[in-house]
């Protein structure tokens, strides 16, 4: 399951959306947007999906994943919109039979995630400045 949402995103549900009865574990990464960022206090981040290209990139991600890994499930949501300090902006779950190979996806993902940023992302401080990365 890949998701993007404006909506708050609930890490047990994306949790629950991959378990399987023959899942050992399920490795899960929960993204938050932190207080600080490039030596500044962080006012908020905001990312768009203008070309509406965002899913279609996780998904390839998550194809990548199954192709390299044995695992059973994998669910990807990405939240969009202007989030604040706290917020979960991501939520990477990936039910195995086996940790190992359930880690090793994971980090893949969330690294792809940040490699790959498949959203226009500005982060806005509150010196009144901004950065902006991202598709």
């Amino acid at each position: 399951m890949i998701q993007i949402t404006k909506q708050p995103i609930s890490a047990e549900l994306v949790i629950n959306k991959v378990k399987t009865k023959n899942s050992g574990g399920i490795i899960s990464y929960v993204g938050l947007i932190r207080d600080n960022s490039q030596g500044k206090q962080v006012l908020s981040v905001e990312y768009e999906d203008t070309e509406n290209t965002a899913e279609n990139e996780l998904m390839e991600v998550a194809s990548e994943i199954k192709r390299k890994w044995p695992i059973n499930n994998i669910a990807i949501t990405h939240r969009i919109g202007k989030l604040k300090v706290g917020d979960i902006n991501i939520v990477v779950a990936i039910a195995a039979a086996h940790r190992q190979e359930g880690f090793a996806a994971c980090q893949y993902a969330i690294d792809q995630f940040k490699e790959r940023l498949p959203t226009h992302k500005t982060e806005t401080y509150t010196d009144g400045s901004t950065l902006i990365a991202g598709k």
